[in-house]
Order: structure tokens, then sequence, then C-alpha cells
């Protein structure tokens, strides 16, 4: 249980998730006695930790929530979910690459290359592995791989965040997009991440809190050119427009509440990961009411 009312929060120092909690960063909004201690860290050590239930609050990847089911409950908001894009898989702009129409010579493409990977629980490595099964991947942090690849150290990156947005000025090309990839094969959008809070907080304090957070969410919405200026230091080679258009991808009405359609996407998705061996054990998802 927290001391008092203080509360741990971690979430990964991107423009989207500081849009998020901005209001909260910046007391714009009641938390009603609450305090809330951010932690900017990766999402593969937030993942991480979570396994270890180190944070009352967390961001999490979908994919690593299944490994969490003992300590942590779902929050309804603060989704990132990929409808119609997401991570990518990306080359150096001079590599010959394949028909990129044709799925199964791209997946034989895949196969006989290196991939750069931003951490093995995040959910763009489980969609990764969905899409092509076996995959010889070595992990680096996310903000290296575009080096790691640039240098010749991996043939192909599976990039996340604004590298979706850079790619191309950064002489890289496009071999797969799994956001699509999937809303194509699923209809469904893909989901990425979202907030856990920790089990052993009372269920009307996990209530209260995921309030806030929606509270907070809110208030960035409303007060977008704020919220994006808040957000810019963390905008690695963004501009405000572009910074704005990032945080639009994955700051959105699934941000506010799952929903519907956005819980069956993860039922989905983590459904895939069990049936294809990647995750041992089927998941019931638990969200906070």
């Amino acid at each position: 249980m927290p001391d008092s009312k203080s509360l741990t929060l971690g979430h990964s120092p991107d423009p989207d998730d500081a849009f998020m909690f901005y209001a909260l960063a910046q007391d714009k909004i009641d938390t009603h006695g609450w305090r809330f201690e951010h932690i900017l860290q990766d999402i593969q050590t937030l993942n991480e930790r979570a396994t270890r239930g180190e944070l009352h609050i967390s961001a999490i990847s979908i994919h690593a929530y299944a490994y969490v089911l003992d300590r942590y409950a779902l929050l309804p908001c603060g989704a990132s979910m990929g409808d119609g894009y997401g991570p990518m898989l990306i080359t150096r702009a001079d590599v010959p690459l394949p028909d990129l129409a044709d799925e199964r010579a791209v997946i034989e493409w895949l196969a006989a290359r290196k991939i750069a990977v931003p951490g093995t629980m995040t959910s763009a490595y489980l969609s990764l592995r969905l899409f092509m099964g076996e995959a010889n991947s070595t992990v680096v942090p996310f903000d290296q791989i575009f080096d790691h690849v640039a240098t010749g150290k991996s043939d192909v990156g599976l990039i996340i965040h604004e590298g979706q947005l850079t790619y191309a000025n950064e002489g890289f090309q496009k071999v797969v997009d799994l956001g699509v990839w999937w809303k194509e094969k699923t209809g469904l959008p893909l989901p990425l991440g979202g907030n856990v809070i920790r089990k052993d907080i009372a269920p009307a304090d996990r209530s209260a809190i995921n309030v806030i957070l929606r509270e907070s969410i809110r208030y960035g919405l409303e007060h977008r050119a704020a919220g994006v200026e808040h957000a810019m230091p963390l905008a690695r080679g963004m501009d405000t427009a572009l910074a704005d258009q990032f945080i639009g991808m994955y700051v959105n009405d699934f941000t506010m509440d799952y929903g519907d359609i956005g819980r069956r996407a993860i039922r989905e998705f983590l459904q895939q990961g069990h049936a294809a061996g990647l995750i041992p054990a089927p998941v019931e998802l638990e969200f906070v009411e």
C-alpha cells in the first residue's frame, strides 16, 4: 500500500506520455490529496519493473501485462493504440527490398536478417513475432535502433515512438508497418501500451486514481497547445507540428477509455500471442472499474 497518499507514477520519456500527464505534472487539476512522483524510464525498463511490482502506477506494454496479472490491474485510461499504424520495420534507404505486396516474400527476406528490437516484452516485439514467427533479433534501446541499423550492426530495425514519423528523413525506408498489417488481419487497432495500477491499492482508491488520470488526459486534450509545449523537451528531433501529429496518433479517444473496441483488441492480441506459444498462459483482463 502507498504511504499516506503518495504514489509513484512511471511513464516513458516521450511526448505522448508527457502530454498525457501534463496536467498532473503542472498542478492543473485537483488530485484530491493524492501526490504523484513522476518516474521517466524507457518502456522495456518499466515493463521489467512491473514484473517486480515496484511502482504503484506504470505505463506498460500490453504484451508485458500478460506477465504481471498477479500484481496489477489495467486502468481504463492511458491507452496507446495504433489504429491502422504502429511499430515499423525499417532498413537503410539503399537496401534492395523484396516485393512488399508479397507477405511471404517479405517474411522470408526478414528471416534472413538481423533485427534490432526495443525489448522482448514490448508489444512491438509480440506483433513482430505474430507477423513472422521466429526472428533473429537483438535487443537495442529504442532510441539507438536507427544508429544500430545505419552502422550495419543490424540489418533491420523495429521502431516505435517518433521514429515512425522521422525514419525517411533519417535515411531509412519502411519494410512493414505492423499496425497496418494487424488492422488488415483483424479489423482492430493494435494495442501497444496502457497504464496499470497495483492491486494492493484498495479498489475504491484505484477507481478514484483512474478518474484523476483521466482528467489529466482530458485537460491536455482541451488545452492542446500548452500540453504540446510541455511535451516538447522530450520530442527528439521533432518540431512542434510533428510532435503535435505524433501526440495525436497516440493520445485520442482510446486514451480516454479503451471502450469495447479497445478491450476487444487487447483480448485478441494476447489470445493470438498465447495461441502462437509466445505467451505462456491465457490472459484474463482485469480492468479498474
